[in-house]
């Protein structure tokens, strides 16, 4: 049976704040097939930007980072194909390395794409070896740059990490895959890399690395309560729809739910309108949205 993501049910019980951004999510137009070295296309419908509109109303959220796919590799056209479609409510994370041309990175810019990816697990366009060559890249264009990769091994990068002159994000809650507490020393390197002044946490996937499961998470809930309260001006969010990992419909989440357990792990209104509002403007370079 085909996998059916809800797009309407109840509403998360916490209510986003206005101009709420979701920036961890993807999105996939017709005529863009997998290519080789990535992933295949998500199970089920095409999760497409008209699909994502009707998330958005479920969900509350008012603007988007569209993060490029895995499935294609370093080709943006996909990406900027659903930037054109959202319009004037979306952002782009795209991949790029030295490879890419100077007329590539203006026509990325050009479609509001504002940060770059490095993944470094099985899959991913441009991983770790990559790093110091995409920070040059973003450096150059005023870009953030996603980092997404096992946080067990964060030690070793730690060093090369605190020298990136970009903004930056650790993706998916660290995505700490040893299991950690609040007190591991991979959670104390984390605070250390936000200390620095240019890292930002992300909340997103907390299925992903969870060891405690649904539907508390409770392992990744109280790291990500203590990195919180250390750094409040640092935390995003996002809803990793449409939750590509899910190929069955016994795996796929319950959004609203998903939704009230991550941002329930921030203290308040107030913690929850800096982290979906105030924070991500900061780390994308997006200017203040006139809704607030």
């Amino acid at each position: 049976m085909s996998l059916i993501r809800p797009l309407s049910g109840r509403k998360p019980t916490i209510n986003l704040p206005k101009g709420a951004i979701d920036t961890q999510m993807h999105a996939y137009m017709p005529g863009y097939p997998a290519l080789p070295g990535g992933p295949n296309l998500p199970t089920g419908d095409l999760p497409t930007p008209a699909q994502y509109r009707q998330f958005m109303d479920w969900i509350g959220i008012d603007r988007v980072i569209v993060t490029q796919g895995m499935a294609h590799q370093r080709d943006n056209a996909n990406l900027i194909a659903c930037l054109e479609r959202f319009g004037d409510i979306a952002w782009g994370v795209g991949t790029v390395d030295a490879d890419t041309s100077e007329a590539e990175l203006d026509r990325l810019s050009a479609a509001r794409v504002r940060g770059a990816r490095i993944m470094n697990l099985p899959g991913g366009a441009a991983n770790l070896t990559k790093l110091e060559e995409v920070d040059a890249i973003a450096a150059s264009r005023d870009w953030m740059i996603a980092i997404q990769f096992d946080g067990s091994d964060i030690l070793d990068y730690e060093e090369r990490l605190s020298k990136l002159k970009s903004r930056w994000v650790l993706d998916h809650h660290g995505k700490f895959f040893c299991g950690v507490t609040p007190e591991s020393p991979q959670v104390q390197a984390t605070k250390r890399l936000i200390d620095g002044g240019r890292c930002w946490f992300k909340f997103a996937g907390v299925y992903e690395s969870s060891k405690s499961g649904a539907p508390e998470f409770a392992d990744v809930a109280a790291v990500a309560r203590a990195i919180a309260a250390h750094a409040p001006e640092r935390i995003v969010w996002g809803s990793n729809w449409p939750h590509n990992m899910a190929r069955a419909q016994a795996d796929y989440p319950d959004d609203a739910a998903l939704t009230d357990s991550v941002l329930g792990w921030l203290p308040d209104d107030a913690a929850r309108k800096r982290a979906l509002v105030d924070n991500p403007e900061e780390l994308f370079g997006i200017a203040p949205s006139g809704d607030r």
